[in-house]
């Protein structure tokens, strides 16, 4: 199946970028928009802003190595995710299940788009297997879109978590799951399992939803997470929800908070926001940039609606920083702050990580 993109204008709108940023800018290294202009196309690059720490050290060596052994994908590498490093170093990860191919073709993803082929019942066993293996204080286990499967993939998220569960008593545990095209059912074998996060992403603003994720729908996203939080109280359960937006596309300020209007209607609890940037020439192009301080003026308005956390900066992903988003996380990194002495070292004896 050929990866088909959509097209999406540098319109919408009346909102300036911050002064001294560039109107419209393509990825930084690759051909920008103005490929018709005189002297041809070139490169431009980020603001200096835009730096994320290169994924080295031991953690990030071991996390690698266990993933490549265990036949493991994270999103955080099928993605180019630029907080790799820092997550990993902080024993988190993204695992993603149901193979590396996906069955939809939104405009800003670098997955790949396909017919996937992948299915393997043991995969639940392996991914809790390398995650109690890494230590992890907090996974998030993420899927391709599997449109091509009954339930959407929904058994094998709840299957996972139950093994996580077992193997990994006291971790936090979240899901991002796709929409499952509506349907009720396999969202709710995903509740039932009992993740602490349900994650869902509405990842733009109402008006630019086909062009920037054409098979999904705005309203049926909100429906995901309303659903989520419904089925958690009939189960009896403390699970929030979560969902994340990108900035840079063309949406005007006042789409945004209309959006994070939308969220709290449906109760959802957290919110990321993060730059969008573009993965390659055949992606969406890219509006504009965000200044910092813009960010900072979202993250006050969001909260002031009401969100228990929000995430808001140029490099914030959906998982960023998620061990610090799940219920009990304060008493979490107090328990961690409690294992480390004054030399930085591990305190023999003290509460465990995570627990």
């Amino acid at each position: 199946m050929a990866r088909q993109l959509p097209v999406l204008g540098a319109g919408g709108g009346g909102r300036r970028a911050h002064p001294g940023v560039p109107a419209t800018i393509a990825m930084a290294g690759a051909l920008d928009d103005a490929a018709g202009a005189p002297g041809g196309p070139r490169a431009r690059r980020h603001p200096d802003w835009l730096k994320a720490a290169i994924p080295a050290g031991e953690a990030v060596r071991d996390l690698r190595r266990l993933l490549r052994g265990l036949n493991l994908n994270t999103v955080c590498e099928e993605a180019r995710c630029p907080n790799l490093g820092e997550c990993w170093d902080q024993r988190t990860a993204t695992v993603m299940i149901l193979g590396d191919v996906c069955t939809r073709a939104c405009g800003f993803c670098a997955i790949a788009t396909g017919r996937p082929t992948w299915f393997d019942p043991d995969e639940p066993r392996r991914v809790a297997e390398a995650v109690a293996a890494m230590g992890l204080e907090h996974v998030v286990v993420t899927s391709v879109a599997r449109d091509d499967l009954p339930d959407g993939g929904a058994s094998v998220f709840a299957e996972t978590i139950r093994e996580l569960r077992e193997r990994c008593p006291g971790m936090g545990v979240e899901v991002l799951v796709p929409d499952f095209n509506g349907e009720a059912a396999p969202l709710r074998a995903v509740m039932e399992a009992g993740p602490d996060i349900l994650n869902h992403n509405v990842e733009t603003v109402e008006r630019l939803q086909q062009p920037v994720r054409r098979r999904a729908r705005y309203d049926r996203s909100l429906g995901v997470l309303a659903q989520a939080k419904a089925d958690a109280r009939e189960v009896g359960l403390d699970v929030h929800t979560k969902s994340s937006i990108m900035v840079g596309l063309g949406e005007e300020r006042d789409e945004l908070l209309t959006t994070f209007r939308d969220l709290r209607a449906v109760d959802c609890d957290i919110l990321t926001i993060g730059q969008y940037l573009r993965p390659t020439v055949d992606h969406l192009p890219l509006v504009r940039y965000y200044h910092p301080d813009e960010f900072a003026d979202l993250r006050g308005e969001a909260l002031a609606m009401g969100f228990r956390h929000v995430e808001s900066g140029p490099l914030v992903r959906s998982s960023y920083h998620a061990r610090d988003q799940v219920p009990g996380a304060e008493l979490r990194a107090l328990r961690r702050q409690a294992t480390i002495g004054a030399d930085g070292r591990v305190v023999p004896g003290a509460t465990g990580v995570g627990a």
